[in-house]
């Protein structure tokens, strides 16, 4: 095709096989778009295009990724916000006529669909790093350390000491936004071994986020390097499901939820999703 196609905060430029999408920088633009600074999208890892009216007179573009094709988006686990979705471009309402066409092009060199047998789309490149609340996480492309800071690195973290994880020792990724409650950054293990805490905060091969710490634009790329890395090296074993949670560990965690939402620290809506979350636990 060709052509290019702009909208807020990015760029779609249409080829015969991709689309190369240029995020643009600027105080309003999301700081993950920033992150990112350009991406190119085989084809063969999209499955579908929607065109639907956006807010404030506007109309939104989407391409929907297959599952597994895109390292970020598995990473992510579907909890981006919309407005920090890489695979919308929203345009201006009176601009619909032109998306329709490029939607209907699209659709038309689209084969693929299902999930993907493996990463399609380039993961964000090592090195990467960013500051958590309780320590400092690096990744060189082959393995991942985290460094615990003195003020927020519980007993168990500082006892086990400073960590070091081989991505060939690794069989995925486990990211929470920290956006929501108990975010947190978890590495799980190739050869599960001895249980592991059921905290993020007392496992070493986690690192927890809170206000201003661990924020997505920082480490949702990281988390998808490192899975990017990980499933590069062929087949992972499965993993156990874990072990049912403590009753007594449960109801704490709730009475402490409880106390986030009325302080207003946590919204109606996260304290509800939460709790049941937990409960689903027992």
């Amino acid at each position: 095709m060709g052509d290019v196609l702009a909208g807020f905060h990015a760029v779609w430029e249409f080829e015969s096989d991709s689309v190369l999408i240029r995020y643009e920088r600027g105080i309003r633009t999301p700081k993950l778009f920033q992150a990112l600074g350009e991406r190119r999208i085989p084809l063969s890892a999209v499955e579908g295009v929607t065109l639907a009216p956006g807010r404030r007179g506007t109309v939104v573009l989407r391409l929907t990724p297959r599952p597994g094709a895109d390292p970020l988006m598995e990473a992510a686990d579907g909890q981006l916000k919309e407005g920090s979705d890489p695979y919308r471009l929203v345009l201006p309402a009176e601009r619909e006529t032109l998306a329709e066409y490029y939607a209907d092009e699209l659709k038309g060199l689209l084969t693929e669909s299902g999930p993907a047998e493996r990463h399609l789309v380039a993961a964000p490149e090592a090195p990467l790093q960013f500051k958590a609340y309780d320590g400092k996480a690096s990744f060189d492309g082959t393995s991942v350390q985290f460094r615990w800071s003195w003020t927020g690195a519980s007993s168990a973290k500082w006892k086990a000491g400073d960590q070091s994880f081989p991505v060939t020792g690794l069989s995925g990724v486990e990211w929470r936004s920290p956006e929501i409650f108990e975010g947190h950054l978890r590495l799980v293990p190739r050869e599960p071994g001895s249980a592991r805490p059921s905290q993020p905060d007392q496992d070493p091969a986690s690192v927890v986020f809170g206000l201003g710490y661990g924020p997505v634009h920082e480490s949702l790329p990281f988390a998808a390097a490192v899975l990017a890395a990980v499933r590069s090296r062929g087949p992972v074993p499965a993993v156990p499901a874990p072990a049912r949670r403590d009753p007594a560990d449960i109801a704490e965690r709730i009475r402490h939820l409880g106390e986030l939402h009325q302080a207003g620290l946590v919204t109606d809506e996260e304290f509800s999703s939460k709790k049941a979350e937990l409960l689903a636990e027992l």
